[in-house]
């Protein structure tokens, strides 16, 4: 190929290997000139790459070395281009550049970058295109993902996602996300590893970058959903993130309101608050992390006022958040807030489970009317009323002012009868005092 044979050798000057790997770079952006590249070619690059980065670090050690870093850096960068553009639909390139140690040598560069002192911009381009690459090498080819991740997991993801430069970030995520399968899924969420999972979503707490947070929180919620996610001694370390995770859902909580939209059905927003509380709602299900998210201050609050909020925009216009039973059955719905307020219901159920404190914190909150409206059958929330049923037995266990709350709403025809019945309870008088009890079953 002749733009292969236009490359000088790694000893050639600076300036002239870096208008020669630019030039291949262009072409690269073309599918013939990346079918016909050559192993030679990509050695002289691995060549220009080492070479660089030997006298980088050797600048590093030795004040006194007069190297230029900023052709060095330019010239990474240009290295890089070239082979990103090289892997772009070329499985052929893909297996050269793997099993020429490029991987390696990229993630080896990527670390001694990110602990030099350089012009930011120059070292931003860097970082971005030889995230780019790796990103590249990786699409659709097993064999790179998993040379990828023995290099750089985890400490190349923990590394990148501390940047406050957004392109730097969405890189090394689609690299992350790219390399993902069952069995390394399964190793991100382990509890030793859940810091690279946990930064992802504090990208998006701080940078309001939803995208890749949707699919690791989907991720995670697989993972909490299993029946044994995680071992006695592991429990400490779900439970030092569950705060993290409240405070996410705290911040976010008001952005599922843009659903009363169609126009916003699939507002990224949103849709990271829906998969938030189904986390927090298994996670609180968990035994081993429910004490730590029943004391976190202002959860139970946010999720009685984002009730009242979606209850009250169901009745202000017809949404996905209205009460509706026109469904026959056969139907299905699959709009993203489907079961929202079931969950919500839910969540404060668990945090009320053998907790005076945030049983007596509802009532104050005027939160078991709220409950009781929310009680009857909804077609936009699925078991709705199991969760109600679930969350005022919660909400009344050995908690004698809460029950008779319950039963003087009834006595005063405050509370829908039916909606007692249908959640199998019912008011008893005893002497002067209202009990709320199960109801006795009538015969058939």
């Amino acid at each position: 190929m002749a733009a292969a044979g236009a490359l000088p050798a790694a000893a050639a000057s600076p300036e002239a290997r870096l208008e020669s790997v630019r030039a291949l770079a262009g072409l690269f952006r073309e599918a013939q000139p990346r079918e016909m590249a050559t192993e030679s070619t990509f050695g002289v690059l691995l060549e220009i790459l080492m070479s660089t980065s030997g006298e980088i670090e050797q600048a590093c050690k030795d004040s006194r070395e007069l190297v230029d870093l900023d052709t060095c850096l330019l010239l990474i960068t240009e290295c890089f281009r070239c082979l990103r553009n090289a892997c772009v639909e070329c499985t052929k390139n893909q297996h050269i550049l793997r099993n020429l140690g490029l991987i390696s040598t990229s993630v080896h560069l990527i670390r001694l970058l990110h602990g030099i002192k350089i012009k930011e911009e120059l070292l931003l381009t860097a970082l971005r295109c030889s995230l780019q690459f790796l990103g590249n090498v990786a699409a659709g080819n097993g064999d790179s993902q998993k040379s990828i991740w023995k290099c750089a997991f985890p400490d190349l993801f923990l590394t990148c996602l501390t940047y406050s430069d957004e392109k730097v970030i969405a890189y090394c995520c689609m690299v992350l996300f790219t390399c993902l399968n069952s069995e390394k899924v399964r190793e991100l969420l382990d509890p030793g590893n859940l810091t690279v999972a946990v930064r992802v979503l504090k990208v998006y707490k701080d940078q309001l970058e939803s995208e890749w947070s949707v699919t690791l929180l989907e991720l995670m919620m697989a993972k909490v959903s299993e029946k044994n996610p995680v071992t006695s001694k592991d429990v400490n370390v779900f439970v030092s993130h569950a705060a993290f995770l409240a405070e996410c859902f705290q911040k976010t909580c008001e952005a599922v309101l843009k659903l009363t939209s169609a126009a916003d059905a699939e507002d990224e927003e949103a849709l990271v608050t829906i998969r938030l509380l189904d986390v927090l709602c298994e996670m609180t299900s968990n035994n081993g992390q429910l004490e730590c998210l029943q004391a976190l201050p202002g959860l139970l609050e946010t999720a009685i006022d984002t009730l009242r909020l979606t209850h009250f925009a169901g009745k202000q216009s017809v949404n996905v958040f209205t009460a509706t039973h026109a469904m026959t059955g056969q139907e299905e719905i699959s709009h993203p807030a489907v079961g929202f307020k079931s969950h919500l219901i839910r969540l404060i159920g668990n945090l009320c489970y053998k907790n005076k404190e945030n049983q007596d914190k509802v009532y104050e909150l005027d939160g078991i009317p709220l409950i009781l409206d929310n009680s009857s059958i909804d077609d936009n929330n699925p078991f709705v009323s199991q969760w109600a049923v679930y969350a005022i037995r919660n909400l009344t266990e050995q908690n004698e002012r809460n029950q008779e709350f319950i039963a003087r709403m009834e006595e005063r025809r405050l509370a829908d009868n039916s909606a007692l019945e249908s959640m199998g309870l019912e008011v008893e008088k005893r002497d002067k005092n209202l009990i709320l009890r199960s109801a006795r079953k009538k015969p058939s």
